[in-house]
């Protein structure tokens, strides 16, 4: 299961638009949640509008927090798209079975029966993060929550029975033609979210379209890797099996 986690104060001003960028993630099966960290006034009003259709275009979750609520909401947020995803794949096998009926026709003991195999889907169920920070010259000031909310979802995370790996970017880049830079690549490893914060350069502009199209990009590059193991495998498999016929 693969998620984006946004996290930004909104208002983009540089390349494509993040909705659009959303809605390509939703395409490929990746699903897009938006905390945002908004300041008042006409700005927070726009950047809360551009968070909100953001999530919509990915098929996720959007809400709009101060910072003390910021770690909470990002584990609620994540857990909430789990069930939703597990849910909507249990639907659809249950809409097999009964035709037009829907989960709430079952009998009683059916039905909880159902909840009890959604609910253990949603811990053991592997799971992909991708955090997208905006390290924007606004978000300087809410930087700090930021890091202690990540330090806890990773523990959420890792208190998991499932599989849960974690990527982290931060956008914009170090120079003006990085759109968004990769600060840790996949990893189950908690302690490595520690150390990433001393490495982050605020600056101005905000391409929250162009950083999101750069997760997809790692997220392409590393389904290629997982198919070109599997051929290898798969190929070794063949190998053996023909010296195997040799042999015998």
């Amino acid at each position: 299961m693969r998620q984006i986690l946004l996290i930004t104060d909104g208002c983009s001003n540089v390349g494509e638009s993040p909705v659009m960028a959303a809605a390509h993630a939703r395409q490929e099966g990746i699903t897009v949640n938006v905390v945002g960290v908004v300041d008042y006034g006409t700005i927070g009003e726009l950047g809360s509008r551009e968070i909100a259709d953001i999530a919509k275009a990915g098929g996720g979750l959007s809400r709009i927090v101060g910072t003390p609520q910021l770690a909470q909401t990002m584990q609620m947020m994540t857990r909430k798209t789990v069930v939703q995803t597990i849910q909507q794949a249990v639907n659809k096998e249950v809409k097999k079975i009964l035709g037009e009926g829907s989960l709430e026709e079952l009998p009683p003991l059916k039905r909880s029966q159902v909840v009890t195999v959604v609910d253990e889907l949603t811990e053991t169920t592997p799971l992909r993060i991708a955090l997208l920070i905006d390290a924007s010259a606004s978000m300087k000031p809410k930087l700090g929550a930021v890091e202690e909310a990540i330090r806890d979802l990773a523990l959420s995370l890792e208190a998991r029975e499932g599989r849960s790996e974690l990527a982290v970017f931060h956008f914009p880049g170090r120079s003006s033609s990085e759109d968004a830079m990769l600060d840790m690549d996949w990893s189950s490893d908690v302690s490595e979210v520690r150390s990433l914060f001393s490495r982050l350069k605020m600056r101005g502009a905000t391409p929250t379209g162009p950083a999101i199209f750069k997760v997809l990009e790692h997220y392409r590059y590393d389904k290629l890797d997982e198919h070109r193991d599997r051929r290898v495998s798969e190929d070794q498999g063949e190998r053996e099996g023909m010296i195997g016929g040799y042999v015998v």
